[in-house]
């Protein structure tokens, strides 16, 4: 109940429709209640009288109260739904602007497909956990506590006979409430399993067909979705034991109010449409009961939903602002130190990722970083634009330590091209945009002509105004590069970090990108991810990792005399050609 108190505030701007949904839920149960009491009096006061009168002003009147009684339900239909879909539609925004809030730190711990179910799934079982009760789950309480006061109003000594019943249903119902909660909790977390892999199998179709490698995915699929299937049917078999259960119950009471009712009314205490009436309240009683062990998987449901909610909702970004953290300013000259960092991905203390790193940028380098995979490239330069935080140590922005300037500012001076290229769904134009989306069609061309992309590009059937389909997928990985560089260029950073950018094309057409890079980021900082060591040649600086650490640094001339890993690495790609002063031979620079 904890967790559906924290998800109150998304329904107080619906407690009007709320209000409305109960004060027709209560008319209606009023209604409900009459009728009972309506047929003893045409039993009572026209069948046994022979009054036709009262029998004929009875039934029109009960006829009456039907009609009322189906639009007051269709009002509370309407209220219900309103408020129930209303406060699901804000609850999925607020968790997807949330998540847009997260650091990489917290995007590492939710996966896509937890994410996924937590915004559609979850949020549709409170949302139904919210129109039930604002219906059934209101209505049911109520019809049995007005039930029982009518019982009691009929004859006392036979309500108070039932008693024991109606207790012993109501901690059977408890029962089964409190024991489905945990178990509808590990069903979500099954269907968090089989939405991952089958995200996962999804965006790497094509490369499950290239290996051959559907029998094993079918099987991963499989395994995951017989283990939420098996979990289903558990809480299933679980929740079918309940209405048999109580259905014995309120045929028992059945048999106790004719039984002993029976033997009253032979004594002359109850009339025939008391008998009636009152196994009528006796079923608007047991009836509620039956309908509250069908909402209580729908409970069970919300209550373990609005938990994983609110464990989303309740995650705190592991990068924020601090208190005190001020924009940056618009003039940044784009210096960057790194002082003593050290980085440890998940705030772990194991296997330091960085570890006492020393690195100062200049205004207008370009600085490549070079290693082994596995060597810390990558997570260098998240650091940068503080996709995650130092374990250790400081980096600073023109001096300004990064943790003091507010992120949105941060970003809005650095262009990223991260390592796996992703392309939204619309026209080439708009993708290129999407980092600064008032560029002029000219500053779009400019950028993409640096890029080398727009050659390309005008070759498509409708040019810059081309669909990019889902993920990009009508492009080939190479364009794709080319347009995640573009759009980098186009957004007009002070720092731009390219993470291997370049690696889906080939030497000549990487070539003619740095080419136009060096006209186009003259005066910007630059940090070149690379693989390739063609790539980082003409670097101002190149930085050599090993295992975390700074093994060389210095331009290639310099690292070619003073580094063996350099020179390693250099060998390894371009054959060991001789070296002059530092330099290749044209040899070497013709495999280039």
């Amino acid at each position: 109940m904890k967790d559906l108190k924290k998800l109150l505030p998304f329904v107080r701007p619906y407690w009007k429709l709320a209000a409305a949904s109960l004060v027709f839920l209560t008319l209606l149960v009023f209604m409900d209640l009459s009728i009972p009491r309506l047929i003893q009096r045409i039993i009572d006061e026209g069948i046994a009288k022979n009054d036709s009168g009262v029998v004929i002003s009875t039934s029109l009147l009960m006829l009456g109260i039907s009609l009322l009684s189906t639009l007051i339900a269709v009002g509370n239909n309407i209220t219900s739904v309103r408020a129930g879909e209303g406060t699901a539609r804000d609850l999925r925004e607020a968790l997807f602007i949330h998540i847009q809030n997260f650091s990489y730190g917290n995007l590492d711990h939710f996966t896509t497909g937890n994410l996924m179910v937590r915004l559609s799934s979850d949020t549709g079982a409170v949302q139904r956990l919210l129109q039930i009760s604002l219906r059934i789950g209101t209505r049911a309480p109520l019809m049995m506590i007005g039930s029982l006061i009518l019982m009691i109003n009929t004859d006392r000594s036979l309500a108070l006979t039932m008693l024991p019943l109606l207790l012993v249903t109501s901690v059977v119902i408890g029962f089964f409430s409190v024991k489905m909660e945990p178990l509808f909790r590990v069903v979500q977390k099954k269907l968090d399993r089989l939405n991952t892999v089958l995200q996962e199998n999804i965006a790497g179709a094509r490369l499950v067909k290239a290996f051959v490698r559907a029998d094993h995915e079918a099987g991963r699929f499989g395994e995951a979705n017989e283990d939420f299937t098996r979990r289903t049917i558990r809480v299933m078999q679980f929740m079918s034991s309940m209405s048999p259960v109580l259905s014995m119950f309120v045929n028992l009471g059945m048999v106790v109010v004719i039984y002993a009712g029976g033997l009253q009314a032979i004594d002359g205490h109850l009339s025939l449409g008391q008998i009636v009436a009152f196994t009528n309240y006796m079923l608007t009683t047991m009836t509620p009961l039956t309908m509250m062990s069908n909402l209580a998987n729908v409970w069970a449901n919300g209550i373990a939903s609005a938990q994983r909610i609110n464990e989303v909702l309740d995650a705190r970004p592991e990068v924020e602002d601090a208190p005190d953290a001020r924009p940056l300013p618009a003039a940044v000259s784009g210096r960057v130190e790194f002082r003593n960092v050290s980085f440890h991905y998940n705030g772990s203390n194991d296997s330091p990722v960085l570890e006492q790193i020393n690195l100062t940028v200049e205004p207008g380098q370009t600085v490549a970083i070079l290693g082994a995979t596995g060597a810390g490239k990558t997570s260098l330069v998240n650091l940068v634009p503080r996709f995650y935080d130092t374990s250790e140590g400081e980096i600073l922005l023109d001096g300004i330590p990064l943790r003091s300037i507010q992120q949105d500012t941060l970003h809005g001076h650095i262009g990223v091209v991260p390592q796996e290229t992703i392309l939204f769904s619309g026209s080439v134009r708009d993708n290129l945009r999407y980092g600064r989306p008032e560029a002029s069609d000219a500053e779009v061309e400019r950028a993409a002509r640096a890029a080398h992309a727009h050659d390309f590009i005008m070759k498509l059937p409708n040019g810059y105004d081309s669909r990019v389909e889902e993920r990009g997928v009508n492009l080939s990985g190479g364009q794709k590069q080319r347009i995640a560089i573009a759009r980098a260029l186009v957004a007009n950073p002070k720092i731009l970090i390219m993470d291997d950018s370049t690696s889906s094309v080939d030497v000549e057409t990487e070539t003619h990108i740095q080419n136009a890079l060096k006209t186009l980021m003259a005066g910007r900082t630059n940090f070149v991810v690379a693989q390739r060591i063609s790539t980082v040649l003409n670097a101002d600086k190149i930085v050599v990792l090993e295992r975390g650490r700074i093994a060389a640094e210095g331009t290639h001339a310099g690292l070619m005399q003073t580094s063996p890993i350099y020179q390693e690495i250099y060998d390894s790609q371009l054959g060991g050609g001789p070296v002059e002063n530092g330099q290749p031979l044209a040899e070497a620079e013709r495999t280039l």
